[in-house]
């Protein structure tokens, strides 16, 4: 059979879908309706013994079952994706129908219709209409496998979970062009040798690569979007050991977000981190947030576009957008305007280092709650010619902010801050963990605004992170750059991030810095190969080359320091910390008022004055790497 012709037939038939599909159930109706009345009375008496208005009666209940069937909405079903939801649809049709007729018949005394008859014509009605659909499916499922394996490069898949989203993913993907699913692997007893959606449990996940070896796998696809993560970590590690290219359905979250389970994805960082979300205190953030003016400066940025996203969950009777780019702006009004069509925006294009600007702002919308997410934060760009550029954006706009928010009453003011600012050994760090004495200080002033800050962290995804650069690289055939190999990071997601600064903002108290829990540190060397492995390549394939450590960069992160006291607080895995107030006297008003006239600093003033106030800003270590060059296996 040419398997392509018929291909081609049903796509062009395909716009006349349901018509065809009323027009043949209805003649399964009134076949059924002949077979009935030959399993009744038999070959011999098939025509003799049925009364003269038989094809009247039949004609009836044909158009009795179009109704119906319309009523139902069976003739919207797709028979290629034909199922026990199908089978229940067409059951309530026969059912009904079958009621239908015969109180018609009995109320038309039309005796002479034999009562078997119309007690066993749902039944054959609905074998009928059953048979066409799962013979078409099976039809179609062949068809495809057919074309697949004959015109295209088969993608012949294990899927890792043989539950609800497995069998959902299955029955997508099986009808999508290229793809065969050759079996599930599921570590659960009762389901080994079990068929689930017509496909095999061959084995458990332990089995991955013996099985993908055994049968040509190409592909191996995580589908446990409800597993904890310390399972769906595993399950990612035996895949990607397998050496294949490895997917993953979407999880818990995206799926609540809209999307399905067949929209299968590559392996992205943050399914590796292997930390179960942080459980927030939903109620105490919308009673902070819930209809209240919300201003957000850097709002088109990384943390500040995720930022405006969560706020508007939680119904604030305003968001005011302030960003310095342009194009970053009109990226997240167009985003909040289509996804929450009901919340004022203000968009206003503005600079943290003009403070009329801020003044003019604030005295105008009066921001109830104020999210400073403004600051610049690539660490070597800051180290040289832009040192200056960084200590007047990340402190002295921390300080307009502060001051214009004081000024007009706003309730809180949330910081985002970052590890780097923990015995900082860079200029960013340095200026950032200024910006927390700002904090300080102002928290120290008197005002009815609570001032406090948040850190965290590496944000996976965000611009200037490690992540894209990596993909980049492994797209291209690398080699995969990593300054150090025992260089490590703490990293967490930007919507864990968002949240966090969500819940500083509910729970905080003036002049403490909120701190995540963020699990163990990744060695960045570790997390290079692991993105090499997902993507189905070897480290002799992608090979890993050592750049050394850039200026002011350390080997590690630290997310408290030492000089600062924390406590718990009454959400899981966030402790408080409260700044030091080293430093933090009038002077510092003096400073910075220095800083503001003067736009043309130079490094070597910027580091005399952040160690002037920063105490802890020292310089880092810079161990050898030893030969700069590929890590062993690489080319």
């Amino acid at each position: 059979m040419n398997w392509l012709s018929l291909d081609a037939f049903l796509t062009r038939i395909r716009p006349y879908r349901e018509a065809l599909a009323l027009a043949l159930d209805m003649v399964a109706v009134a076949l059924a309706w002949q077979a009935t009345y030959l399993f009744r009375l038999g070959f011999e008496r098939w025509f003799e013994a049925r009364p003269g208005y038989d094809h009247w009666v039949m004609l009836g209940i044909v158009a009795l079952y179009g109704v119906l069937l319309r009523l139902f909405h069976v003739p919207k079903g797709m028979w290629r994706f034909s199922g026990f939801g199908e089978i229940k649809r067409l059951a309530a049709v026969c059912i009904a129908a079958g009621l239908i007729a015969a109180v018609a018949v009995l109320m038309a005394q039309l005796t002479k219709v034999p009562r078997a008859v119309l007690a066993l014509h749902p039944v054959f009605t609905l074998m009928a209409l059953a048979t066409m659909r799962m013979g078409y499916r099976m039809l179609y499922e062949h068809m495809r496998s057919r074309i697949s394996g004959s015109a295209l490069e088969q993608r012949r898949a294990l899927v890792m979970g043989a539950g609800d989203a497995g069998r959902l993913l299955v029955a997508g993907i099986q009808h999508q062009q290229g793809w065969v699913v050759v079996g599930y692997l599921d570590d659960a007893p009762e389901k080994r040798g079990a068929r689930v959606a017509g496909v095999p449990v061959i084995g458990t996940l332990e089995d991955a690569g013996r099985l993908a070896e055994m049968h040509g796998i190409t592909h191996v696809i995580v589908a446990m979007p409800a597993a904890t993560t310390a399972q769906r970590r595993r399950a990612l590690d035996l895949a990607g050991k397998t050496g294949l290219a490895v997917l993953t359905v979407p999880s818990s979250q995206e799926l609540l977000a809209g999307r399905a389970v067949n929209q299968v994805r590559d392996i992205e960082p943050e399914d590796l981190l292997g930390r179960e979300p942080v459980q927030l205190d939903e109620g105490g953030i919308s009673e902070c947030i819930g209809g209240k003016v919300v201003l957000i400066t850097g709002a088109g940025g990384s943390i500040g576009s995720e930022l405006c996203r969560q706020v508007a969950r939680y119904g604030p009777s305003r968001i005011v957008l302030y960003e310095l780019s342009e194009f970053a702006l009109y990226s997240i009004e167009q985003e909040l305007s289509e996804k929450f069509p009901h919340i004022p925006l203000v968009r206003l294009i503005g600079d943290v280092k003009d403070l009329e600007h801020l003044r003019f702002t604030f005295g105008k919308y009066r921001p109830q709650i104020v999210f400073h997410a403004a600051a610049y934060k690539h660490v070597p760009l800051m180290e040289e010619e832009n040192a200056w550029a960084a200590l007047r954006n990340n402190t002295l706009g921390t300080y307009h902010a502060c001051t214009a928010a004081a000024e007009s009453g706003a309730e809180r003011f949330v910081l985002i801050s970052t590890d780097k600012a923990v015995n900082p050994t860079n200029v960013m760090g340095a200026t950032k963990r200024a910006a927390e004495l700002v904090i300080s200080h102002m928290a120290g002033q008197g005002h009815a605004t609570k001032f406090m800050a948040v850190r965290f962290g590496n944000v996976l995804g965000s611009s200037g992170s490690v992540i894209p650069k990596f993909k980049e690289q492994i797209a291209k055939g690398g080699p995969v750059t990593v300054t150090h190999p025992d260089i490590i990071r703490y990293f967490m997601t930007i919507p864990e991030a968002a949240r966090l600064v969500l819940q500083a903002g509910a729970i905080g108290e003036s002049g403490q810095v909120l701190v995540l829990d963020m699990g163990d540190p990744v060695k960045i060397v570790d997390l290079a190969k692991t993105m090499i492995r997902m993507a189905g390549k070897s480290e002799q394939e992608i090979g890993i080359h050592f750049t050394g450590l850039r200026p002011g960069e350390k080997l590690y992160e630290e997310l408290i320091a030492d000089s600062d006291k924390t406590v718990p607080t009454r959400i899981a895995r966030v402790r408080i910390a409260r700044l030091s107030q080293a430093h933090v006297d009038g002077e510092l008003t003096q400073w910075l008022s220095a800083v503001r006239d003067d736009r043309h600093g130079t490094r070597e003033a910027t580091v005399t004055a952040l160690r002037r106030w920063v105490a802890e800003y020292g310089t880092p270590e810079r161990p050898s790497v030893g030969a700069s060059g590929p890590v062993a296996g690489a080319p």
